[in-house]
């Protein structure tokens, strides 16, 4: 074979390789659980919830993940053990520490999984799963010590100590408040999440104590069901007063011999062991005593809710998520609501906080929760309907007990 065609040979082989090169098809490139950070090549730290934080400014830490740095340090190491993951061979897993600031940063801010990641360098699809994990874990491992509901006579009783003690309501085992949470509306649900304020929601029932804390939860019923009647209906607590497996103290146990009773609005109907505020067109002087007195130890759920919404931004934007994923973020922020009181008090709540009463000059000083008051959509308050006489008969020894003996001094004036 002569070298011209021994050339042209080896051009038509080398044509050919290319030919079947570009025709291979492509691989498609893999997806990263977590963008690697842009690190030093020395000593490079571990990512962590620092990513947009000044080290030394325990402020910007609080700011952005809604606690202070001891805060978190102690949650993390609950929680750590049920949201550690492990190294693969194709991939190492996202660290514990940044699972749990992602899933705080989310709570706090409200921001979307799409503004998320950027602070993160997590992706949105792992995003929307680590969240819901972290916060399942968060209630797992802080319900036992953080939401704890009375389950005899004596540990109601200490409820009802601190409603006395506070705020002068004797025989009380918890305010009893219900609000909307906003969600976008799920894929085919029709109007099934369609509130009577004009959005998707899902609804929050709570029995808060005399320190604003949460003793109940029961989250997840469809906006549709706004008044409160039918939600209550629908949760354990009402199924456990119904048949009287609460463990009540009996009025031999209780002051003045009155029923041990839960106080509500007027979103929740009148039953013996539940106390509502007289109709306002059935008013006289004496029952205009009982709502404000009624209504002075009930402020405390709603300043729970305040000012949960006020700390958990989250709460301030249709949550973006599956119902069923959303039910495990709002328990996660009740959760939390009580440990950082607990553990955080003085920047959590702070006494501004709170709704306030200046008795001196019979009037009432809000909370800096109620500027953003327009985020608490409450439940649709309850039409009438039929009242059995014993709940009527305690209320009305409620409305006597504080015209009379449990009268307090500045009570008129604050009519």
């Amino acid at each position: 074979m002569s070298m011209w065609a021994k050339r042209r040979l080896a051009i038509e082989i080398l044509e050919h390789i290319i030919e079947l090169e570009e025709n291979q098809p492509k691989k498609r490139r893999r997806r990263c659980w977590c963008k690697p950070c842009p690190q030093p090549k020395e000593n490079p730290s571990p990512p962590g919830p620092k990513t947009e934080i000044t080290e030394s400014s325990p402020e910007d830490f609080r700011n952005h993940l809604g606690m202070s740095e001891e805060s978190f340090r102690n949650l993390l190491a609950v929680v750590k053990p049920l949201i550690e993951k492990k190294d693969t061979v194709m991939r190492a897993s996202i660290p514990a520490e940044q699972r749990l600031a992602a899933t705080l940063r989310f709570l706090a801010t409200g921001r979307s999984l799409q503004e998320l990641k950027t602070s993160t360098s997590i992706s949105v699809p792992a995003l929307s799963s680590i969240i819901p994990e972290t916060c399942e874990a968060i209630v797992g491992a802080l319900r036992d010590g953080y939401l704890k509901f009375p389950k005899n006579p004596r540990e109601w009783r200490n409820v009802a100590d601190d409603f006395e003690t506070l705020w002068q309501f004797p025989n009380c085992g918890g305010a009893l408040d219900g609000k909307h949470i906003r969600i976008s509306k799920p894929p085919n649900s029709g109007s099934r999440y369609y509130n009577y304020k004009g959005f998707c929601s899902i609804i929050l029932v709570a029995v808060v104590n005399a320190n604003y804390q949460f003793l109940m939860v029961d989250v997840g019923k469809n906006g549709c069901a706004s008044g409160g009647g039918g939600v209550l209906e629908q949760t354990k607590f009402h199924q456990l007063l119904q048949s009287n497996d609460l463990n009540l103290p009996t009025r031999e146990d209780t002051k003045q011999n009155l029923n041990f009773v839960f106080i509500g609005d007027e979103a929740f109907p009148l039953h013996k062991h539940l106390l509502k505020p007289f109709p306002q067109r059935q008013l006289n002087k004496e029952r205009k005593i009982l709502n404000y007195r009624l209504s002075r130890a009930r402020r405390v759920a709603e300043n729970a809710f305040g000012i949960m919404a006020h700390r958990f931004r989250i709460f301030h934007t249709p949550i973006n998520l599956l119902p069923e994923k959303i039910d495990k973020v709002v328990v996660a922020c009740c959760v939390l609501h009580n440990y950082l009181l607990h553990h955080d008090p003085h920047t959590y709540s702070p006494a501004s906080m709170m709704d306030l009463e200046d008795i001196k000059n019979h009037e009432m000083v809000h909370g800096e929760w109620r500027e953003d008051s327009d985020m608490i959509t409450p439940l649709q308050p309850l039409c009438a309907r039929g009242v059995c006489d014993d709940a009527i008969r305690s209320r009305e020894q409620y409305a006597e007990y504080f015209n009379g003996i449990g009268s307090v001094s500045w009570q008129d004036a604050m009519l």
